[in-house]
């Protein structure tokens, strides 16, 4: 008998799409292994949203197939959500009730009563540093205790599996900085299995052992953050020039700088270069020079070690702040206007 778990998340050639032919999921395909810390990366209007909707049983795919906790999200909706926490990019407490209140609403909605709901709320009040404002109105609490609030109350019938999605967008440094030690925590001491949205690089390559970039309503790549950008030899090497280069320029160039010794993948984007060298450093002198006799003027020149956001241009060919730039009317803003059915 094999020893294998089964996945706790697993998504097979999802589709979506919405009025108007916009395309929010283009055969996505993910799998999260059972106590995993999984981040769905991408900018806004990826399709990071929609592919929560459907494996949390708020909307449906086109075509395509999906699985949480086991349980079939079309065939067994109601089993998964009972195996299921969800915290959404907008607030589902009720402003109005104090936090002890919204926490034994939702307690009592999953079957919670008396001395078992009572320990259960002053736990997590506890827990998420709220005791002392437990009986006061959500309306007066901060961002951080409102965020906080919200994933004590995806945990209080202890699911499976807890769904973060943009956990801690509009959050201050700080109260962002103390969420992902929260979320750190629930990873290590609880063995959840949690499913992670965000278009933070830092927060992905911080807090998920495994990553799946989403552009365009499909994984372009997906592995652990270390072996994702261990894939990328040498040094990431990013030029600014003071105006963007014609295509004659650019083609000129690209033979230059791929001709230099110990340089490899020349990315243009407008005004920038991004190459990749064995050692940045060595690399910049011959490369500033190559960019002076194609008379090019540089205005900054940086090295660094690969990222996030050096995956993301291998990938997707485009520079992660380009694609948040262009987002904002794509599918996911539906979402999150109330677009899914």
């Amino acid at each position: 008998m094999s020893n294998t778990r089964a996945p706790a998340v697993e998504a097979r050639r999802l589709v979506k799409t919405y009025p108007g032919g916009v395309t929010a999921l283009n055969g996505l395909e993910i799998t999260v292994e059972p106590g995993t810390v999984f981040g769905l990366l991408g900018p806004n209007g990826a399709g990071k949203s929609t592919a929560v909707k459907i494996l949390t049983t708020l909307a449906r795919p086109d075509s395509g197939s999906a699985t949480v906790a086991g349980h079939d999200v079309l065939r067994h909706p109601d089993r998964v959500r009972r195996a299921i926490g969800v915290v959404a990019q907008n607030s589902g407490a009720d402003p109005v009730a104090t936090g002890r209140d919204n926490l034994r609403l939702q307690g009592r909605l999953y079957g919670l009563r008396g001395a078992a709901l009572d320990r259960r709320v002053d736990e997590l009040l506890e827990r998420f540093a709220l005791s002392g404002a437990a009986r006061r109105p959500v309306k007066g609490y901060s961002g951080g205790m409102r965020r906080r609030l919200d994933v004590a109350l995806g945990l209080v019938h202890r699911p499976e599996v807890l769904f973060l999605d943009e956990p801690t967008t509009g959050l201050d440094p700080e109260a962002r900085t103390a969420m992902w030690d929260e979320i750190g925590r629930l990873a290590g001491e609880e063995g959840l299995t949690i499913l992670l949205t965000t278009h933070y690089l830092e927060e992905a390559d911080r807090l998920a052992e495994r990553v799946a970039i989403v552009d365009r309503g499909r994984i372009v790549v997906a592995g652990t953050p270390d072996s994702l950008k261990g894939e990328l030899r040498g040094d990431a090497v990013h030029v600014e020039l003071r105006t963007a280069l014609g295509e004659s320029g650019r083609a000129l160039l690209e033979g230059a700088l791929g001709g230099l010794p110990g340089v490899h993948e020349v990315v243009f984007d407008g005004p920038r270069i991004s190459v990749r060298a064995e050692d940045g450093a060595a690399a910049v002198p011959a490369l500033l020079g190559a960019l002076e006799r194609a008379g090019a003027a540089v205005a900054t020149a940086t090295v660094a070690r690969p990222s996030l956001d050096d995956v993301y241009l291998r990938y997707a060919g485009r520079r992660y702040a380009e694609a948040e730039a262009g987002s904002g009317t794509a599918a996911d803003a539906l979402v999150l206007a109330g677009g899914a059915r």
